[in-house]
């Protein structure tokens, strides 16, 4: 029995607190007096409702160190072609986009939200499994926290997602707040998802009927083809890396950054990744390995504490820590609040929580200043919205290390630099900053790399030469 379906998404659930101060960034003085207090409050609209939303394209990063771009692509939509056979009983031609300035992308739009029908049957997942299934997944066995009593393989059920993380694994219902993605069948009873000898691994729901349609991509082609946000890939060929050079990753997991500035490269030269967690750093090392770079040399090391006090130290020159003015290019892509990801349904973070990455960046940001050569390159990204971890962090940059200088960025996709911080309009000009807000719920048809490229997650980029 298929009930009404309630396919339009709620604004992204945030503390009352995240939520005046976010919307006190996005009507600032400054932003007011340009935009008027109308504009600027439908600006701050659009941001909360497009967050809960994935972006209208997903990114695929080629592996065009391995294979041709045209290679590929053949290979890609002859997977795709299988999938939705597969999936919907006959063949659909799958649209695949080239981005025109990104030569080792493909895109692949996303449709919804669909009109689906609601079932009587429902499982739910957690919000990081729920996120998952918006932009194409299945739903997981660790994912699932709530089924029914007498679920068995084969059941269509409705797909929810607990917005507030209030679901407890196992339960048999749910009545606390959760938002439809979609239906699927059953892969697995309900006793093998919660089984006593501990988490089970494998696709506990195959979604045939999801709000948002997008190819699942798990395993496919992987060391063709890289999952990654289209602001993300953007970053490595704004860093710029060249054959032969010695490049910092600071804090590199899951890799996917670290794999393409080796990839621009060649695979000739040095990267160096490092990341404090030891799991983190293995994910990194397995992507290396799956994309056949060899050239990156990843370790398990806090990056506050990479460069050397002993002046005398002699170190491996690969190996932290390292001396000073040792890298020619380095990228921070730093520890952030991550409130531009997408899809994000809610997020239950503090505002304490929040602000509490602004000094760890500025404490990662120093030790990258040391670690640059004179006439190094040196990038700084998040994938948050706020000014105060952006726009903020580049005037302190700037005012703090009289050797660095503002650069521009190719290729820029992306917005200027936002208002409301001591920057100058050429130097806002010179930033990047990826505003999904400004382009959600506009006309696009899905089927345009430019559409692609203004609606993404929320991202930011500075780049920096050192003098």
């Amino acid at each position: 029995m298929s009930l009404t379906s309630r396919n339009v998404f709620p604004q992204i659930a945030l503390r009352p607190e995240v939520q005046e101060y976010l919307h006190s960034v996005y009507t600032n003085k400054e932003l007011l007096a340009e935009l008027g207090k109308d504009e600027a409050e439908r600006v701050f609209e659009s941001l909360l409702s497009c967050l809960s939303h994935p972006p209208s394209h997903t990114s695929l990063r080629a592996s065009t160190h391995i294979y041709s771009l045209q290679d590929i692509e053949k290979r890609l939509e002859q997977h795709l072609t299988q999938q939705v056979g597969g999936r919907h009983g006959d063949s659909v031609p799958t649209l695949i986009l080239h981005h025109p300035l990104l030569p080792d992308v493909l895109l692949l739009p996303v449709s919804g939200p669909r009109d689906v029908g609601v079932l009587n049957a429902e499982v739910i997942v957690g919000a990081q499994c729920g996120s998952a299934v918006l932009r194409g997944a299945h739903v997981f066995a660790p994912g699932v926290l709530s089924a029914p009593k007498f679920m068995k393989e084969g059941d269509a059920v409705s797909v929810f997602s607990d917005v507030e993380g209030r679901c407890t694994r196992g339960a048999k219902e749910f009545q606390g707040k959760k938002v439809f993605l979609g239906n699927g069948v059953c892969m697995m009873d309900r006793s093998s998802i919660f089984c006593a000898e501990g988490p089970i691994r494998g696709v506990a729901v195959r979604m045939v009927d999801a709000l948002y349609q997008s190819p699942s991509f798990d395993g496919v082609l992987p060391n063709e083809l890289f999952l990654q946000n289209l602001p993300s890939v953007v970053v490595g060929h704004v860093l710029g890396p060249r054959p032969g050079e010695r490049i910092l990753d600071m804090c590199a997991a899951p890799g996917g950054k670290t794999t393409h500035i080796a990839a621009l490269m060649g695979n000739q030269g040095v990267v160096v990744a490092l990341e404090k967690i030891k799991s983190k750093v293995e994910k990194v090392i397995q992507n290396a390995q799956l994309l056949q770079l060899d050239c990156i040399k990843a370790y398990c090391y806090n990056s506050i504490q990479a460069v050397s006090s002993d002046p005398a130290h002699q170190s491996e020159p690969d190996v932290p820590p390292f001396q000073e003015e040792s890298f020619d290019r380095i990228l921070l892509d730093a520890p952030c609040s991550g409130l531009g990801q997408r899809p994000n349904m809610a997020i239950n973070w503090s505002l304490k929580e929040v602000c509490s990455y602004s000094p760890l960046q500025r404490k990662l940001f120093s030790t990258a200043v040391r670690l640059l050569k004179k006439g190094g390159v040196l990038v700084y990204s998040t994938c948050t919205v706020t000014i105060a971890e952006n726009e903020e962090q580049v005037a302190w940059a700037l005012k703090t290390f009289p050797c660095l200088t503002l650069e521009a960025q190719e290729p820029h996709l992306g917005s200027q630099g936002m208002l409301g911080t001591a920057l100058s309009h050429d130097q806002r000009r010179l930033l990047q900053r990826f505003r999904p807000e400004l382009a959600w719920g506009g006309a696009g048809d899905g089927h345009s790399p430019e559409e692609a490229s203004a609606d993404t997650i929320g991202f930011f980029i500075a780049k920096f030469s050192k003098r």
